[in-house]
């Protein structure tokens, strides 16, 4: 898939672990964006995995080689409606996921995902892969 993509946290898992598939289809993109939600995710996991050092060096190494978004006042206005609009509906979902979406809103990106709750996120560009 070719466009400005923002990977999701189980995305950037399936990058580390190599899955053909994402690689191949990252191959067309023409930019990839990380949020840094994602990141704190990723750190995370790290931390409290077997292999923390390890892991947290190829973290870092993957945040330099990257472009990283953070959170801004924008970000978090759209995070509110977003969110409103879930509690409306009766369709709550993870607040970092909250986030997630938000900024790729924000910055008009395709969110690429395997979590089929941001199907709830109203005007969000989403695929699955």
């Amino acid at each position: 898939m070719s466009g400005k993509l923002l990977l999701d946290t189980n995305i950037v898992i399936a990058l580390f672990a190599q899955d053909a598939s994402v690689l191949q289809q990252l191959e067309t993109a023409d930019e990839i964006f990380i949020p840094a939600v994602v990141l704190g995710e990723l750190y995370f996991g790290a931390n409290k995995s077997k292999r923390a050092a390890n892991n947290l060096t190829r973290l870092d190494e993957f945040t330099l080689s990257n472009i990283i978004l953070g959170c801004d006042v924008e970000t978090a206005k759209i995070y509110g409606s977003i969110k409103n609009k879930l509690r409306e509906t009766g369709h709550p979902i993870p607040e970092n996921d909250i986030w997630i979406a938000a900024t790729a809103i924000q910055h008009q990106l395709t969110l690429v995902t395997r979590d089929s709750h941001f199907d709830f996120v109203e005007n969000l560009n989403k695929v699955r892969w």
